[in-house]
């Protein structure tokens, strides 16, 4: 049997890891991975060549390379899809509820920086709801699932830009910055739960290098659409919501066209 480590430049947190497991579901020659998320790393036990795994995962731009492959004798995962589950089920739950949250404060605010923001609490959700929903699942059926999601997202994410273009061309509303920083401080809140409950199991030394990483991309979002609520209180301009909008609304639509290579 062969342990093959890839470095995985783009695996940035649970999110990614849930889509490598999908991408990687099937393939009779993988006995078992082993995530390493503060290190990037992945380790794969298989047999045969190791070529079709690091195709699949750069199939999703994830730029995985291997960086060493050696014979081992046996392996041991502990398995905790129990636990696992668990925790999947709350970050689930927290991020579909600042979607809900976040979208209806987006409209009542008129702000699109919102509404950008809870689709990317959606895309999180979706990635998170499959998993659960997954397993013990054939693959076709999870393949045709993460099909319909990403279309959906995809579709989202073309909205949002459109109705984003329109009011930069039209005169649209200035939004309440007031409800778009308070949102966003609490999104900033719920999206640490979320990486404290998925890394809490982990060593200490761990959990605080994994939380760093992880929570880059969602920081610079919800940070975004906090200065783009500062700078539209000291311009009374809606441009600063309108440019922080399209931004994530093109982050969202590049995560449906990953969750579409699935």
């Amino acid at each position: 049997m062969q342990q093959t480590t890839f470095q995985i430049s783009k695996m940035d947190c649970s999110a990614e890891e849930q889509m490598i497991r999908m991408k990687l579901d099937g393939l009779a020659i993988i006995q078992g991975l082993d995530f390493d998320i503060p290190h990037r790393q992945l380790i794969v036990y298989h047999s045969g060549n190791p070529d079709v795994i690091i195709q699949r995962i750069n199939s999703l731009q994830f730029d995985a390379s291997v960086i060493n492959s050696t014979e081992v004798n046996n392996f041991n995962i502990i398995d905790n899809k129990s636990r696992e589950r668990k925790l999947l089920m709350q970050v689930l739950t927290i991020n579909l509820l600042f979607f809900i949250v976040e979208l209806t404060a987006g409209f009542i605010a008129s702000s699109m920086g919102l509404v950008a923001d809870s689709l990317d609490m959606l895309a999180d959700s979706i990635i998170y709801g499959l998993a659960l929903w997954a397993v013990g699942r054939a693959i076709s059926t999870k393949k045709n699932i993460a099909k319909v999601a990403g279309y959906f997202q995809l579709a989202l994410a073309a909205f949002g830009s459109i109705e984003v273009i329109r009011r930069f061309v039209g005169h649209g509303p200035i939004p309440y910055y007031q409800t778009m920083i308070f949102i966003s401080i609490l999104a900033l809140i719920a999206n640490g739960t979320c990486l404290y409950l998925l890394q809490k199991s982990k060593n200490k030394e761990a959990h605080i290098r994994a939380s760093s990483i992880c929570t880059s991309n969602d920081v610079i979002v919800n940070s975004g659409v906090i200065l783009a609520g500062v700078l539209v209180f000291l311009t009374s301009s809606r441009y600063p919501d309108l440019i922080i909008g399209i931004i994530v609304f093109v982050v969202v639509g590049q995560g449906a066209v990953k969750m579409l290579k699935l």
